[in-house]
């Protein structure tokens, strides 16, 4: 598994190659052939986490030292992006199982990090991320959620909305106020457990994509906790969520990646099958030109996703200098606005054909608008890009 941050700026290495080879390969045989009824039966793609869990390939970011594939931040984002060029849904199982457990990772206790990633890193259990809430979307300061010491322990009250994999995860990273008087920097995160008690869930979100991933309400209800479970210190849950953003912001760019190369793929073989006038549209200019635009909306994404996670995996080992923040949030606005044109011009290029679910465009299309609205708007990105200018 690729694990070293020694790699150029834009282009994977030979490593990264043979782990796409080996991912796509996976992909196509295992996940592929169950994308269509997973997201017509909105179901949890089970068969997707049975294949990536038996290939060690549903949290390759866990550290070595933890059980582990100690995956760089170019590896996961390959391993999110190949997945998603088949079944977006499943990819979200590597993506998220990142984003609920990476807290963990940069601001727990050795203690948090023995008894959460070695299960994670086995497969026996996922990870979820628990910011939003009903009245707390893009300002995640105003969350209502509390957390009150009490003894050994917290005792945590209020409702997390929009998120992904709940129900099914075993674990949950969750911002809770401890202080109200400090606005964010009166916000602690937590590790909440499934079978806590006070813990439920409510019905899953009725979505026009993603189907195959649950997003459900997690309603906490009196939960105690043991003390040791607050990751950091009290007060710094805020700012490890954004630091955990900035990281993982790239991960919704790779799963944007995905879905557009899915569809650009199956559009170029399209054209070249479908004839009209006596030959296939493909050679006509005006379609030519779209393909054209298509490919290099995608690769000019692609760069600027890799390039963000090189920043991230120097960030990870030490680097003061990088403007994750900035890149971070820059590919996942570019690369998810790419992925939602070209998604769309697919099922253009198909025409009647497109707009049909029998053909996975239209399914593709339908995926790529969430990655615009999740882990912060793009409006959003756009005033982070913005008070973060490199």
């Amino acid at each position: 598994m690729a694990g070293s941050a020694d790699f150029d700026l834009y282009r994977p290495s030979e490593e990264h190659d043979m782990l796409r080879e080996t991912v796509r390969a996976l992909a196509e045989a295992k996940i592929a052939p169950f994308a269509a009824a997973v997201d017509e039966e909105a179901r949890f793609p089970q068969e997707a986490l049975d294949a990536l869990v038996a290939s060690d390939l549903h949290a390759v970011h866990v550290p070595e030292e933890y059980g582990g594939a100690g995956a760089d931040a170019l590896a996961t984002v390959i391993v999110i992006e190949e997945i998603a060029r088949v079944c977006a849904s499943s990819s979200l199982i590597p993506a998220v199982n990142k984003l609920g457990s990476l807290p963990v990772i940069l601001a727990g206790s050795e203690n948090l990090k023995k008894t959460y990633l070695g299960p994670l890193a086995k497969g026996e259990a996922m990870f979820s991320y628990c910011l939003s809430e009903p009245d707390a979307g893009s300002d995640a300061g105003g969350m209502k959620t509390k957390a009150v010491r009490d003894g050994d322990h917290y005792v945590l009250n209020g409702v997390k909305r929009w998120i992904t994999n709940a129900g099914v995860s075993e674990y949950y990273t969750v911002m809770a106020v401890t202080d109200p008087d400090k606005r964010t920097k009166g916000i602690s995160a937590f590790v909440v457990e499934k079978g806590d008690e006070g813990v439920s869930f409510g019905a899953p979100e009725k979505k026009l994509g993603i189907k195959g991933s649950p997003t459900r309400e997690v309603y906490l209800d009196h939960v105690r906790i043991p003390a040791d479970r607050l990751i950091g210190e009290e007060g710094t849950g805020f700012a490890t969520a954004m630091k955990t953003l900035d990281h993982t912001r790239i991960t919704i760019a790779a799963q944007a990646l995905g879905i557009a190369q899915g569809a650009l793929d199956y559009a170029k073989g399209y054209v070249q099958e479908r004839k009209q006038f006596g030959k296939p549209i493909g050679d006509f200019q005006g379609v030519q030109f779209m393909l054209a635009d298509m490919a290099m909306k995608l690769e000019a994404a692609r760069q600027l996703t890799y390039s963000a996670a090189a920043r991230s995996e120097r960030v990870s080992a030490g680097s003061a200098k990088e403007d994750l923040t900035f890149f971070g949030a820059a590919a996942k606005c570019y690369a998810s606005d790419a992925a939602m044109e070209i998604t769309t011009d697919a099922v253009q290029l198909l025409g009647g054909y497109g707009y049909t679910r029998d053909y996975p465009v239209e399914r593709m299309m339908r995926d790529a608008k969430i990655t615009q609205i999740y882990e912060g708007t793009n409006q959003v990105q756009r005033i982070v890009m913005a008070r973060n200018l490199p």
